[in-house]
């Protein structure tokens, strides 16, 4: 048992010893049971027979390791038992040497004694004649040579005009042999210039009929004609007949195409006119026909077929006239701004035709019966040191690759990719600048929309509110393509310019409305109440019909506005769900490159990898959204459950458990601001009643009055007397501020009035999150007890945020009346107050009246404001104590200049 125990560590750690990497291993490793033992009867490997066989992969690794450690053990004790040794063994040496070379010297020195002078003189005349006769051996061969060069010129011009095509391309190969001795010498040009002469001779003689024999498809004469031409060291000549040759057919077809939307070369009058997205395809359909029927004659001829015909395209490419690269920019600037979805189908054929090349190129390597060159850098090396290639799994973006990814079709990674490059290259800045194809494409599809419906010019009266809904749904529908553009243009690249574009497509969009809602202040549509029973306890409010039918219209626009919210939340759930489809995608082809890529091909996915797209935020925006979807615990791709970014524990997962931050930031401040506007306007009707009353108040005459005798006789005697009534005004005011609840009444169960509280005019965020939070704590135990671990998933989208609790109104009512007091005592203090000329001492009195008055109503309301008080504590204030802080407010510059105000008021300044 401990023989067969050793002998499968040793096969084990010999077979891992084969390998780069862990990953390779382990996967071979598993599949070799399925293929050797099929114990179940069935094609794959029972679960519980791969548990079993990772058992004893394991116990056979830590055999592994114990032997290994014991052997290193070993060797270490013998290491250190030698070194000692080793220092007299070097010493021993050291001195062996030295006898050694004491030795040599005297044998030397004996032996030149022993030969007699005679004797050495002739050793020395006979290395001396032995010089000569080298010398005069290599001179003879210079000097033949030379005979062979001043024969040269008349032999091959002999041999060419016999049409011994091939003894002149090896007499001229021999004479070349023969250039480096007369390198660095003066006949060394003279005799270049005349080999490049007799070749170019040669190559003339050979070209009319190497072009016949290229257009006859004559294989064994091309093949014969190539092998001469690698004599001479001209194979790229060689190549160039052979591909302006074949590709003249292709190269005629693209020049004479009548083209609709792109630049024509020089157009066949008889066919008609075509779009270039229509022809491409029909271009590529008869290059790949073409390049099927090259692809056994160059298998023939050449002995690099792949790389021959990988320069047959892309010399074919280059050779178009006009550029691949000029058509597509005439076609982009033909289509404008519906530039983007021509670009789609146009790329696609080309993906479609790069991936029918590379099936070309599989057969081509696998029919190739040729003994296959030694590859750089092969899968599985069997003797050599092994190299750590511990692999990243987290992606990088802008991180290179490896060089040999997988293509598709089989392994072909060795392959020229100048032609992928070069076919894809003309699409790269266009890709690159896909967001601003993507804004214009949304702007005019929104732009038709809108052309297409003649509701705003043939009607008056224009129902707003559902306009602004219906617009919604073509602007989201509008966009939802988007995805599936920026997938099938830019293969993921492109996401952040996506959202860049979505972003500034909906806030435009939306500011448009609100410019349009500022600048119409007044309804031109006619609202009415639901129920009459509304109407009816609201009629004696002093609001008009005008001031009714802006209320509502203002409420419309706010319900539209949550509608739209709405929507927008739905579809950017699917735009994380599709981010989160890329960041799988990438970390996929990031992990495993040899058999994902993220483009179509290699070479359009190291372009991609190259180009501006693949930036920093690009990988903070996928790293964002991988943590999003983490944090709102939703299912994970498959790939992401092996990247070290989501091993996290419990403790990680409840603090990330929060509601990400929206994708479409700026889209969400012109809601917010569309929002508000509507929110203004609707409290601007509201309070309109109230500033009317409040337009006389500055002029009463009640403020100029002149004290009565009586009552100053009365105020010296000390005769206590009642507290003044405040003014109609104010009690009409009074009034108005008391019969706001009832209006918030009526549209308890309005949601419009609950959207964007927020942005509502003076309202605290803090108190109005502190009274949502205590409404949830008040929420959450009888939704949990009534469904205890229930979750319900979405079939659709992959992020589902958990639906919002609905507000309770009486929080939405006193956040609006919060701010319709806050308003209105602002327009109090901050214009109508000020107004005041002057007052007297009754003027005095009434004012701290209607002020504490009006104080004590607003407190009513659960208003506190500081303006109002400072208003009333100035009025109320003695003449000494209010020229006290008056002066001191001069002086200091203090921003609080109500004393100051009221101090001129009483004339105390």
């Amino acid at each position: 048992m401990a023989i067969s125990s050793s002998s499968s560590s040793a096969k084990l750690v010999e077979s891992l010893e084969q390998y780069d990497d862990a990953i390779s291993w382990i996967n071979d490793t598993l599949t070799a049971p399925e293929s050797t033992n099929d114990l179940s009867g069935t094609s794959s490997t029972d679960l519980t027979e791969l548990d079993h066989y990772i058992t004893q992969l394991l116990t056979s690794l830590d055999i592994a390791c114990e032997d290994t450690s014991a052997q290193l053990e070993r060797i270490i004790d013998d290491v250190s038992r030698s070194v000692p040794r080793l220092t007299y063994d070097l010493h021993f040496m050291k001195d062996g040497a030295l006898t050694l070379q004491t030795s040599l010297v005297d044998v030397l020195k004996k032996s030149k004694e022993a030969v007699p002078p005679e004797t050495s003189a002739a050793l020395d005349n006979l290395h001396h004649l032995d010089t000569i006769k080298t010398r005069m051996e290599a001179a003879r061969e210079v000097l033949q040579e030379a005979e062979s060069w001043s024969t040269l010129e008349m032999e091959v011009t002999s041999l060419i005009g016999e049409r011994n095509y091939a003894k002149a391309a090896e007499r001229l190969s021999e004479a070349n042999k023969s250039m480096i001795v007369f390198q660095n010498t003066p006949e060394y040009d003279p005799r270049r210039a005349l080999m490049v002469n007799l070749q170019n001779q040669l190559e003339a003689s050979l070209s009319s009929a190497l072009v016949s024999a290229i257009n006859s498809q004559d294989v064994t004469v091309c093949k014969e004609y190539f092998s001469i031409f690698s004599i001479i060291q001209r194979e790229s000549e060689f190549r160039n007949y052979y591909n302006a040759s074949r590709r003249t057919s292709i190269v005629a077809m693209w020049q004479s195409a009548s083209l609709s939307d792109s630049d024509n070369s020089s157009p066949d009058m008889n066919s008609p006119p075509q779009s270039f997205a229509d022809f491409l395809p029909k271009f590529y359909t008869s290059f790949i026909i073409l390049l099927n029927a090259e692809r056994g004659s160059i298998s023939s001829i050449f002995p690099d077929p792949s790389v021959t015909l990988s320069h047959f395209i892309s010399s074919t490419f280059s050779a178009l006239q006009p550029t691949f690269s000029q058509r597509l920019s005439s076609f982009i600037s033909y289509h404008g701004e519906t530039a983007l979805s021509h670009l789609v189908d146009a790329l696609r054929a080309t993906e479609e035709f790069a991936t029918g090349v590379w099936k070309i190129m599989e057969k081509m390597n696998y029919s190739d019966s040729r003994p296959p060159r030694q590859p750089a850098a092969p899968e599985r090396p069997t003797g050599h040191r092994r190299r750590s290639s511990r692999m990243s799994i987290s992606w990088r973006p802008g991180q290179q690759r490896p060089s040999s990814i997988t293509v598709p079709g089989g392994g072909l990674g060795d392959l020229n990719l100048e032609w992928d490059q070069e076919l894809f290259q003309p699409f790269l800045d266009a890709q690159v600048d896909y967001a601003s194809l993507e804004r214009r494409f949304l702007d005019q599809a929104l732009l038709d929309i809108i052309s297409s419906d003649t509701r705003e010019t043939s009607q008056q009266n224009v129902d707003q509110p559902r306009l602004f809904r219906e617009r919604a749904v073509d602007l989201v529908g509008a966009a939802e393509g988007s995805m599936a553009r920026c997938k099938a243009f830019t293969h993921g690249y492109g996401v952040v310019g996506l959202i860049q574009a979505l972003d500034g497509f909906f806030s435009s969009f939306i500011d448009t409305w609100t410019v349009e809602l500022e600048s119409k202040p007044s309804a031109t549509q006619s609202y009415k109440f639901d129920s009459a029973e509304s109407e009816l306890e609201l009629a004696d409010l002093d609001y008009s019909a005008k001031d009714w039918s802006d209320i509502q219209l203002s409420l419309h626009l706010l319900a539209s506005a949550r509608t739209v919210s709405d929507r927008l939340n739905i579809f950017e759930a699917k735009l994380r769900s599709y981010l989160t489809q890329i960041a799988s995608h990438f970390r996929l082809a990031q992990t495993d490159p040899q058999n994902f890529t993220i483009a179509a091909t290699k070479g359009e996915t190291q372009l991609l990898e190259q180009s501006t797209l693949n930036s920093a935020e690009l990988f903070t925006l996928l790293s964002t959204v991988e943590q999003d979807a983490q944090g709102l615990n939703t299912p994970l791709p498959l790939s992401a459950l092996h990247s070290g970014s989501f091993r996290t524990n419990p403790t990680q997962q409840q603090q990330q458990l929060t509601t990400p931050e929206s994708l479409l930031v700026q889209t969400r401040k012109s809601l917010s601001t569309f929002a508000q506007i509507c929110q203004v306007s609707t409290q601007r009707t509201i309070l309109s009643p109230l500033r009317n009353h409040l337009a006389s108040y500055p002029s009463l005459s009640i403020w100029s009055a002149r004290e009565d005798r009586q009552k100053a006789l009365a105020a010296d005697l000390q005769i206590p007397t009642f507290s003044l009534s405040p003014t109609d005004t104010v009690q009409r005011i009074a009034e108005g501020l008391l019969n706001l609840p009832r209006l918030f009444e009526v549209y308890a169960d309005d949601d419009a009035l609950a959207f964007s509280l927020a942005t509502l005019p003076y309202v605290d965020p803090e108190m109005l999150k502190h009274a949502v939070e205590q409404q949830q704590q008040h929420t959450d135990p009888p939704m949990s007890a009534t469904q205890p671990g229930h979750h319900r998933r979405s079939s659709t989208v992959a992020f589902s945020k958990p639906a919002p609790i609905p507000i309770d109104p009486e929080v939405v009512s006193s956040a609006w009346l919060i701010s319709l007091g806050h308003t209105f005592l602002h327009h109090l203090t901050t214009n109508v107050l000020p107004s005041i000329p002057s007052l007297s001492v009754p003027g005095v009195a009434q004012l701290g009246s209607d002020l504490e008055y009006l104080s004590n109503i607003v407190r009513a309301l659960n208003v506190e404001n500081e303006a109002l008080e400072g208003w009333r504590v100035a009025v109320n204030s003695e003449p000494a104590d209010l020229r006290k802080d008056a002066q001191e407010a001069a002086s200091d510059g203090k921003s609080d200049l109500i004393p100051l105000r009221v101090a001129k008021m009483r004339g105390l300044l």
